[in-house]
């Protein structure tokens, strides 16, 4: 994820929306290195929601990650890919003033190799997509 400027930060308050644009594979198959996501900064997180978070250790980057469960101290965040890593089983809780937005949108940009009549028709079917919240999510963490 990219980092926040001074400038976004600033204009936060007068703008409750942002961009980002998701990088690495952590969020697969809901978000692809790429995707673009319309986040809605500050309101309401519940259980199962997309999020963008500031790394508990390394607060200048920004990862997005699932908020699977309210514990003491704040949120457990994992990815949508296990194999990945990079959240909650690695760093732990996530302070809730961490939490910086919930995305709403992701929207998929067109690739270079998608030329193809069928492809395009493909893309223009997926490419828009809200983000719902995966109620799953919970109960995948407490099947481990």
């Amino acid at each position: 994820m990219p980092e926040l400027s001074q400038e976004t930060e600033r204009g936060r308050a007068a703008a409750p929306f942002g961009l980002a644009e998701v990088t690495g594979p952590s969020m697969v198959p809901t978000l692809r290195h790429g995707d673009q996501l319309v986040v809605r900064y500050g309101g309401v997180v519940r259980a199962g929601d997309v999020v963008v978070l500031r790394h508990p250790f390394q607060q200048d980057l920004l990862v997005v990650k699932r908020a699977v469960e309210r514990r003491d101290g704040g949120w457990w965040v994992l990815g949508d890919n296990p194999y990945a890593g990079g959240d909650s089983t690695d760093y732990g809780v996530v302070p809730e003033e961490l939490i910086l937005g919930r995305a709403w949108f992701r929207y998929r940009p067109l690739r270079a190799g998608q030329r193809s009549p069928l492809a395009l028709v493909r893309w223009a079917f997926s490419a828009a997509r809200p983000l719902l919240p995966d109620r799953s999510a919970s109960r995948r963490l407490r099947a481990r």
